[in-house]
């Protein structure tokens, strides 16, 4: 460590506690980089952060090399957009190889988008990397929720139903997933709120737009939505301090049978985990559920991705798989808050990850759907903090039916 002069680092805030720093991180001082986040109020406050701190210097030697933002100048589709690479911390004019499974393909992506100054952001909003979220005891340890950060969930939750709602309704043939991360990325601002995804561990765009054979976490980019696709939106807010997760696979125009069987299947496992949520239920037991009904429609059960724990961090404990035997361990209790969130293939249940380092795909090419909420377990049952809504759109023909 750097001892810095009182009167240069006074003012600054430790990186681990928050507390008024005096001392600098010495790889930081070589690098020339900010001292916001590189100040420290003690040694040990330095060794607690090193495991994620030193992923600045990382950053920072690829940015010399190459920096992404100097690849991607403009919103133009003509001019500046670019193909996402290196886990969304690079970016290439050219479509990177790779052995595709299925008939979909990466497009540019648009630049990052701006969030105004006055909204409350979490901790990688700046430099792409959670601090707080990998050394936290609630990695190790289920949190029950006070009954005022109870109620904040409720609020962040309706504003995420809300902006989802509004990503929905713009779904049709011709429209970009850009534009739809466009949409997710107004409406969250216009409530006050920050989109969670949007610099998560690098991730480029303000909501995840899943379509055909992705899994998860796609990116957001210039293709247009076909008639006969379908497209998952992930959506997090984080608002006073506390996020809310939920997602749905929506039809693009005229969809095929199987799609819509597997769409309609995969909803269904969600609801029917979510109606065994209670106080004594083991977390493992929700796999069973939903494995048990995909696997009655011929479907299989994602294994590399699962839901988790929720609050004042994106992710935390518990871990909740979604397929059969196993190795979850704990019980719900009340006042606990996690997402159950299956991703269901109408193929096999193996994954690939594309060169972007983020899109999760089949690795036969089949296609997969994914449904979400952020649950509250009640001292009788569960509450679904992202519930649909009234005003939502009706887009499931088996909720009319």
């Amino acid at each position: 460590m750097a001892g810095g002069s009182d009167a240069g680092v006074a003012t600054l805030s430790c990186a681990h506690c928050g507390k008024p720093a005096h001392l600098q991180c010495p790889k930081c001082v070589e690098l020339k980089l900010p001292r916001e986040g590189a100040a420290f109020c003690s040694q040990d406050c330095f060794k607690a952060s090193w495991s994620s701190h030193k992923s600045v210097h990382l950053k920072a030697k690829l940015s010399a090399v190459g920096p992404a933002s100097s690849e991607q100048s403009s919103a133009s589709p003509n001019d500046g957009w670019r193909y996402c690479v290196r886990k969304g911390q690079g970016r290439t004019p050219k479509i990177p190889h790779f052995d595709w499974t299925g008939t979909l393909r990466p497009y540019p992506i648009s630049e990052m988008r701006k969030v105004p100054a006055e909204i409350d952001k979490p901790d990688w909003a700046f430099d792409g990397m959670p601090k707080i979220e990998p050394i936290s005891d609630l990695q190790h340890v289920v949190e029950i929720k006070t009954p005022e950060q109870i109620e904040k969930m409720r609020e962040t939750c309706r504003i995420a139903r809300e902006v989802l709602d509004a990503a929905a309704r713009v779904i049709r043939p011709g429209v970009t997933t850009d534009e739809i991360d466009e949409v997710v990325h107004n409406a969250t601002i216009a409530a006050g709120g920050y989109p969670s995804p949007l610099n998560y561990n690098f991730f480029p765009k303000s909501c995840c737009t899943s379509v055909n054979e992705v899994i998860c976490h796609g990116i957001p980019d210039a293709r247009k939505l076909e008639d006969g696709d379908i497209v998952n939106i992930d959506v997090t807010v984080y608002y006073k301090g506390v996020h809310g997760d939920l997602n749905e696979t929506y039809f693009v125009g005229n969809v095929d049978e199987a799609s819509r069987q597997l769409v309609q299947c995969t909803y269904e496992c969600l609801e029917k985990a979510i109606a065994i949520v209670k106080p004594g239920v083991r977390f493992r037991e929700i796999g069973e559920v939903i494995n048990r009904h995909a696997s009655m429609s011929g479907f299989s059960v994602v294994r590399s991705y699962c839901g988790h724990g929720i609050g004042e961090l994106f992710h935390c404990a518990p871990n909740i798989p979604h397929y059969a035997r196993n190795k979850s361990v704990g019980v719900m209790k009340a006042g606990q808050t996690f997402t159950i969130e299956p991703m269901i293939n109408a193929g096999v249940w193996r994954d690939r990850m594309w060169p972007d380092g983020w899109t999760a795909v089949t690795t036969d090419g089949k296609r997969s759907a994914q449904f979400e909420h952020t649950l509250l377990v009640t001292e009788t049952g569960v509450e679904v903090l992202t519930a649909r809504l009234p005003s939502s759109p009706n887009v499931f023909p088996w909720l009319s039916s």
